[in-house]
């Protein structure tokens, strides 16, 4: 079983430990897995990330947390150093790599900043919880310490108020520089304690006691003082199970948002020439205005559409349309149908060559092919109300030779996805369309 240096001393960041065990991490992982007689570096566990940093001359990427007591250290990217010895490589790897040697002792260094960062935030959690018990009630179901962001799941979805309550309780706690301290009772003393939650676990407890405001059952790092959190503050909330999710941050998470934040609004008062509190209503009008403008140019384009719509109807070829059982020409109508096809590669978008085909086929006697410059290219196909044309097999023909999906009905069909040159697509779709 691994000694927890981590227990009782949060702010240890170096020490020497003896290496146990060392194994490759196996199935072509060239990683080492080491297990040491103590470690202060912190493993995955309730909820808060694990430690990183080095050991000897490896680095540790991972620590986890096995069911036998012992912690087993990922390490990768090593170089040859005092106390490391060369083993017969796991098959699949390359010899002569160099294993941590059971016995060696080596030295232990905890990435501090990473370290210090989960201890705001563990710590910023346990107070904020408290918070919305204490106020409202309310108890954290879960919470998530991520490596950028961190939550708390509360049963009931609070109301901004009383967030905002919660958030200035908690803070009032953190500036008062209240002392945390950790203590270990078996599980029949907790029973006797006013624990925040129930202990998920027996025997021997570890208690994190933040004074005279919550006492929580816990295996993580915390600060020695609530002043080491620094700030809490709750970044953004949503519904989640039916109860409410809250993004918080802590100490220099906090101060990092503050400064994205700051970014942010100086650049935008600035290309918007407004000060920072007039900011939603200049979005605001920014918004209306761009709505004017998107309504005010689907009307240009459905005006400009008419006049290119009438240049390709005059530009049209005459065409005789052959109807049999498998052709595109639907049952119903006479063997052989006289009409004006419009067959065009043109640069629009989907909507360009939809309305344009729109506009032609309100006259009679059309059918109409268009499809974007683009490969792979867009396509619409339509046919004026009296032409037995089912537009929908033409483009299934289409996307069955050049790729692509789609579908519509006899009077329209769209897609996309043909991947052919244009001169290709067209002489396809004339083939598909006339005799």
């Amino acid at each position: 079983m691994t000694d927890r240096l981590y227990y009782t001393d949060p702010y240890l960041r170096t020490f020497d430990a003896q290496v146990e065990t060392a194994a490759r991490a196996g199935d072509g992982d060239d990683r080492v897995l080491v297990t040491l007689d103590r470690t202060a570096f912190y493993p995955t566990s309730g909820g808060q990330p694990f430690d990183t940093g080095t050991l000897g001359a490896f680095i540790v990427v991972d620590v986890i947390d096995r069911d036998d007591g012992t912690i087993a250290h990922v390490l990768e990217h090593p170089a040859p150093a005092p106390g490391i010895r060369n083993q017969h490589p796991a098959p699949g790897t390359a010899p002569g790599t160099p294993h941590p040697a059971p016995g060696t002792r080596l030295q232990g260094i905890v990435d501090w900043d990473r370290r210090f960062d989960h201890m705001q935030q563990h710590t910023g959690q346990h107070v904020l919880s408290a918070a919305f018990d204490r106020l409202f009630g309310v108890r954290t179901v879960s919470f998530h310490l991520g490596a950028a962001v961190s939550t708390v799941d509360l049963a009931r979805e609070m109301t901004p108020a009383e967030i905002a309550a919660a958030g200035a309780e908690a803070n009032r706690i953190v500036w008062e520089d209240r002392p945390v301290t950790v203590r270990f009772v078996t599980a029949e003393d907790a029973a006797a304690l006013p624990l925040r939650k129930e202990p998920v676990r027996g025997g021997t407890l570890r208690l994190i006691d933040v004074e005279d405001f919550d006492l929580s059952a816990c295996g993580g790092t915390h600060v020695a003082r609530t002043g080491g959190i620094g700030v809490i503050a709750a970044a953004s909330w949503e519904r989640f199970k039916g109860g409410q999710r809250l993004e918080f941050l802590c100490g220099g998470r906090a101060l990092g948002r503050l400064r994205s934040l700051r970014d942010t609004v100086t650049a935008s008062v600035r290309l918007l020439s407004v000060l920072p509190e007039e900011l939603p209503g200049a979005i605001e009008r920014l918004q209306s205005d761009a709505k004017d403008q998107k309504r005010a140019m689907a009307a240009l384009q459905t005006e400009l559409s008419r006049f290119r719509a009438e240049e390709l109807a005059v530009a049209a070829e005459e065409v005789r349309l052959q109807s049999d059982a498998t052709g595109p020409v639907a049952s119903g109508f006479s063997r052989t149908i006289d009409a004006k096809l419009v067959l065009r590669a043109i640069d629009a978008d989907a909507n360009g060559l939809k309305a344009l085909a729109s506009a032609i086929t309100e006259k009679s006697g059309f059918v109409v092919a268009l499809f974007s410059t683009s490969r792979p290219a867009l396509a619409v196909i339509a046919r004026s109300a009296d032409v037995g044309v089912a537009a929908n097999q033409i483009l299934t023909a289409l996307t069955a030779a050049f790729g692509g999906r789609g579908g519509g009905k006899p009077d329209m069909a769209q897609g996309g996805g043909l991947d052919a040159p244009s001169d290709a697509i067209l002489a396809a779709a004339r083939a598909a369309i006339v005799t």
